[in-house]
């Protein structure tokens, strides 16, 4: 678990389930993800995926939610989605967020990203980590910055335009 001042990260859990599915279920949340709407089949098989990130790799997405209140604002973390995207980005690990509408404008986003970058640089010192960003989501580009990633490649994945970003460990 990682705790910041105003977080609680943890992997996912099954109590998880409805209130994650419930905001993969809000379209406006993906439009800049090149993913369609999952039926519930589609969402429990992703959350048993990112269980299997944990137990295979050691790393994987967490589940974020707003110390305060205990509500659940968000999936963050790092992952292995083989994407055929290319020796540039396939093996390294991916870092991928998503807040709820409730922690948008909070600098939620930030912090959640921002505690799990020192999470696996702790445990697993990657030298590089990789992000995909659509080019048109500006506060997703601008988190990406403040990480210090840097673009070193765009691509259509899935039919949809991505920035392809990298970190380098310092």
């Amino acid at each position: 678990m990682i705790e910041t001042s105003r977080l609680l990260l943890r992997p996912h859990a099954l109590e998880d389930f409805e209130p994650w599915y419930a905001m993969f279920s809000d379209r406006e949340l993906f439009r800049f993800i090149a993913a369609p709407q999952m039926s519930r089949e589609d969402a429990w098989n992703r959350l048993l995926r990112y269980a299997g990130h944990w137990s295979l790799l050691g790393y994987g997405m967490f589940a974020v939610f707003d110390k305060a209140t205990g509500q659940f604002i968000g999936d963050v973390g790092h992952a292995d989605f083989h994407r055929e995207l290319g020796a540039g980005f396939d093996g390294y690990p991916e870092a991928s967020w998503i807040m709820a509408k409730p922690a948008h404008g909070r600098g939620l986003a930030a912090e959640a990203v921002s505690a799990c970058h020192d999470w696996i640089a702790g445990r697993h010192a990657p030298a590089r980590t990789v992000c995909m960003i659509n080019p048109e989501n500006a506060a997703s580009l601008r988190l990406a910055g403040k990480l210090g990633y840097q673009l070193f490649d765009s691509r259509t994945y899935k039919g949809n335009p991505c920035l392809m970003l990298e970190r380098v460990a310092p």
